[in-house]
């Protein structure tokens, strides 16, 4: 099994995932552990939650996004997702600088519900350690 906020698991691992208390059944398909995603564009990444993790939240009350010029460790805290069934903790799946936060989630959270993977992405940041994206699972 995965070990720490940032460990991977191979693709096809079962797995059993704690969701503030609640275990839910996964096969990893090709995602960080905590179901985050991130796209990379150069030395650019975007980051957000998969739609597997917004479903299993439900629906999406607040985030709390992450401040430009915010310095982010692989698997820091980087932001909060509430729902109407919990608040969990996202990390950041490589090393690097915020340069922004989705403002509009601020207005409209729901966008991570509606959009997990395209409208509702939470942060940017800038890549610092291109060598920890090689740690990362392809989408399948």
């Amino acid at each position: 099994m995965a070990d720490g906020p940032a460990a991977l698991a191979t693709p096809g691992t079962e797995l059993v995932i704690d969701v503030r208390g609640k275990k839910l059944p996964a096969t990893v398909a090709a995602m960080p552990f905590d179901h985050e995603w991130i796209s990379v564009d150069g030395d650019v990444a975007t980051v957000g939650i998969t739609d597997f993790a917004q479903n299993a939240l439900g629906d999406i009350t607040f985030v709390e996004v992450p401040e430009a010029g915010k310095a982010l460790s692989k698997g820091d805290t980087a932001s909060v997702v509430d729902s109407v069934k919990a608040a969990s903790d996202v990390y950041a799946p490589v090393s690097g600088e915020v340069t922004e936060g989705n403002a509009a989630l601020e207005e409209a959270p729901e966008l991570v519900n509606t959009s997990p993977e395209s409208e509702g992405w939470l942060w940017r940041m800038t890549v610092s350690d291109a060598g920890e994206l090689a740690d990362l699972m392809d989408e399948a």
